[in-house]
């Protein structure tokens, strides 16, 4: 199974950037599609943007559509996360994924990541 390991988290005051990265160890990613999820404190894991293989087709939630960009580097074996426009909001421990072609739903998504956590100040 491949590992899924998250970096790039941190300390952002709001209306700033950010960019998450998310490196798969042990082999190349396998599936098509790679996500990107997040958890707020209290609050259920949520959909926050997928890419397909080909890096053509992004899905977004509608919460970070127009601030996050999703990306991936097949050769690097690594997806990432660029947050714009950040806000107070977007805290949260964000987590990526490996799923199926068109995966957008939780249980779509096999492989995960431990998160790393993002703390946005007003």
């Amino acid at each position: 199974q491949v590992q899924l390991v998250e970096s790039g988290g941190g300390l952002v005051q709001a209306g700033g950037s950010l960019r998450l990265s998310c490196a798969a160890s042990g082999r190349t990613f396998s599936r098509d599609t790679l996500g990107w999820f997040r958890q707020a404190p209290g609050k259920v894991r949520e959909f926050v943007a997928a890419i397909s293989w080909s890096g053509v087709t992004g899905y977004y939630a509608d919460s970070v559509k127009g601030r996050f960009t999703i990306s991936r580097d097949n050769a690097k074996n690594t997806v990432y996360l660029q947050m714009n426009r950040v806000k107070v909001d977007d805290t949260a421990v964000y987590y990526c994924a490996e799923g199926d072609r068109g995966a957008t739903r939780e249980n779509e998504f096999v492989s995960w990541g431990r998160g790393t956590q993002v703390t946005v100040s007003s």
